[in-house]
């Protein structure tokens, strides 16, 4: 009985050593896990095994060939004619046979004792030349490591010979330095996020408190500042709206149909033409029938934040000229406006999220700074480019190529001149 109930425990002492020792299977795994030979020693091991190997095969022919070639003796006839042999030599023979045997089991103690030095020296040897050539991935290991823990700062900056490690030194370094320029957009994107969503809802809630703290205010003083309530977190929406559009536009994830880049330009000029005709502003465009395959919702937005960023950023009375091209392979669309001098060092960073024409601070009509970058994503996403480039009498070209386009016969609004 004792018996029966020590075998029906130890299913429960095994389960429970089992599941105590369960709780961490990763770390036993790693502890239980075979080690291997570094490279470096795998490398040394083939070179001086390869030169062993070698040595032993050029042994064995040279004795071969030394016992059985060379030092054949033929004593009174040819070799195997032993009737031919007189009986006189036959001692002769034998003291021959017994010092060509010493001779041979000299030289290949010689041979041996050679061989095992040989061994030594190649192993040496290649152990030294293993470790040069394997540095860099020593130090490429120290970087990778470093960059793990959040450092992207350092560079290997290899020299010597151009081969295949340095090419993949460069490479690595190519790719930290990728990493450190991404990883600063996303913390200034990150910290702008934060600051453009947190000063609408701060703003609010001060008009609020100001609001509530006036035991006189009127009907009229409320509604005044429920306006300006509703118009601040209209703005927080569209900022929102904006990085839900980049998202999207960063994703990848695009609903693919031909959409017409004609009609597409035609329905933008149609959201910015009520601010056109405040600012008396002059736009000439020259279009064409093209259709490219894409998101229609993501291209229209693109378009419609490239002529909005044109006519806001311009002068009153400005122009705004607007070119359609059809490429062998897509589809150009350049649109240019007058305005203020950009100085040809910044004109790349106007890429970046919430970073403004005149700079990174709010001001009325500014718009939330998402415009340029929510089109650079699209044109990423659609396998295109967004270019950007100075006027020198001021203002901004903006060139946004797409692939695909197919040219139809066209009417153009370049013939019908301006458009107020």
């Amino acid at each position: 009985m004792s018996g029966q109930v020590a075998q029906t425990a130890l299913p429960d002492d095994a389960a429970r050593h089992g599941s105590a020792g369960g709780t961490r299977p990763g770390r036993e795994e790693r502890f239980r896990r075979p080690k291997h030979l570094s490279i470096r020693a795998r490398l040394t091991l083939t070179y001086a095994g390869l030169v062993t190997a070698a040595g032993v095969v050029l042994i064995a022919l040279v004795y071969f060939y030394t016992r059985y070639v060379t030092l054949s003796i033929e004593i009174g006839g040819p070799v195997g004619d032993t009737a031919a042999v007189p009986a006189s030599q036959t001692s002769e023979v034998t003291q021959v046979d017994t010092n060509l045997f010493d001779l041979l089991s000299s030289i290949m103690r010689s041979a041996v004792g050679a061989l095992a030095l040989l061994v030594v020296l190649s192993g040496t040897v290649g152990w030294i030349l293993a470790g040069r050539m394997l540095r860099p991935l020593s130090s490429m290991n120290a970087a990778a490591k470093r960059a793990a823990s959040g450092d992207l700062s350092q560079r290997l900056a290899l020299s010597g010979p151009r081969d295949e490690i340095h090419d993949l030194a460069d490479t690595f370094d190519n790719m930290l330095a990728s990493l450190e320029r991404s990883f600063s957009v996303h913390r200034r994107f990150a910290a702008n996020a934060s600051h453009e969503l947190r000063t609408p809802l701060a703003t609010t809630q001060t008009m609020i408190d100001v609001a509530l703290s006036d035991p006189q205010a009127s009907a009229e003083d409320l509604r005044t500042v429920l306006t300006r309530v509703l118009e601040t977190n209209r703005a927080n929406r569209e900022t929102i709206d904006a990085l839900l559009d980049l998202a999207d536009a960063q994703s990848g994830k695009l609903a693919r149909e031909d959409v017409d880049m004609e009609v597409t330009v035609r329905d933008a000029l149609g959201v910015i033409a009520p601010e056109v005709a405040e600012r008396d502003l002059h736009v000439s465009a020259h279009l064409r029938a093209i259709q490219v395959p894409g998101d229609p919702v993501l291209l229209r937005q693109s378009v419609s934040n490239l002529l909005r960023n044109a006519a806001r950023y311009n002068n009153d009375g400005g122009r705004i000229t607007i070119g359609m091209a059809h490429l062998d392979d897509g589809v150009r669309l350049t649109i240019r406006n007058d305005g203020p001098v950009v100085p040809a060092d910044k004109v790349e960073s106007l890429r970046e999220p919430f970073v403004r024409g005149e700079g990174r601070g709010r001001t009325r009509g500014s718009g939330h700074g998402l415009g340029l970058a929510i089109v650079t994503a699209v044109a990423s996403a659609h396998g295109g480019e967004l270019r950007l480039s100075a006027n020198p009498a001021g203002g901004l070209t903006a060139v946004l190529e797409l692939p695909g386009g197919e040219g139809k016969p066209v009417t153009s609004l370049a013939q019908a001149g301006d458009e107020d």
